[in-house]
């Protein structure tokens, strides 16, 4: 079993580990696979700089907090709610650097914009244009706005897998819920979604099991390890 998630390594490693799964994991929307067991990043893509110092400007210019992440840590302007709304989340500290376009020194692997789940639907309608062909622009959750290299989605993240693992898109059976599990889905031979799901997710799915709350996955799985038992 592959996990694919828009989650910091250091965040997922701890349920990977009690999960006993020793496959690489792919976070940060597929900028980053790392291997479980030795920590090693096998994958990083990502974001330049000047392109992330653009994206900054437009997020803080537009009102919104900003979250930035570089070696696996946490940057923040300030220790605001909504910088607390991801860092609390995610049981991560935070690291409060000032103007994050004054201290920013390296690629970030990801942005992640935080606020009003409307008013950031508005910012991604009018960033996702600005941006086309040079920033992945999606929401994780409705209240996380994430930017990540143009090249970076969870389809791309498995692909690497895949490719290292030996295994290819039609053996895969992908399930999703969220706006940026669109790429998943649509690289997996059987897309799977929640009930719960985001509209685009369910209009993608070959299946629809129940919802998260539902353990919809969990039957999904034991229905396949009966099946082959």
């Amino acid at each position: 079993m592959i996990v694919v998630t828009g989650r910091m390594f250091r965040s997922v490693l701890r349920y990977i580990q009690a999960a006993e799964i020793d496959d690489p994991v792919i976070c940060y929307q597929g900028a980053l696979v790392a291997d479980p067991v030795t920590h090693e990043w096998l994958r990083h893509v990502p974001i330049p700089r000047d392109r992330a110092l653009e994206a900054i400007d437009a997020v803080v210019d537009a009102g919104f907090h900003i979250n930035a992440y570089v070696d696996d840590e946490l940057y923040v302007a300030a220790a605001t709610r909504e910088a607390h709304a991801y860092a609390d989340l995610n049981r991560i500290e935070m690291h409060v650097v000032g103007d994050l376009r004054v201290w920013l020194h390296a690629d970030p692997t990801k942005l992640v914009a935080v606020g009003d789940s409307d008013a950031l639907d508005g910012l991604e309608a009018e960033l996702k244009p600005r941006f086309a062909g040079r920033l992945f622009v999606s929401k994780s959750l409705p209240h996380f706005l994430e930017f990540a290299h143009p090249d970076v989605s969870k389809g791309s993240g498995l692909q690497f897998v895949a490719d290292r693992l030996g295994f290819s898109a039609a053996q895969t059976v992908a399930c999703g819920d969220g706006e940026n599990d669109r790429e998943l889905l649509d690289w997996a031979g059987f897309p799977v979604a929640v009930a719960n799901a985001h509209r685009e997710i369910l209009a993608r799915a070959d299946l629809v099991v129940p919802s998260v709350d539902e353990e919809g996955v969990a039957t999904l799985m034991e229905a396949y390890l009966d099946s082959r038992g």
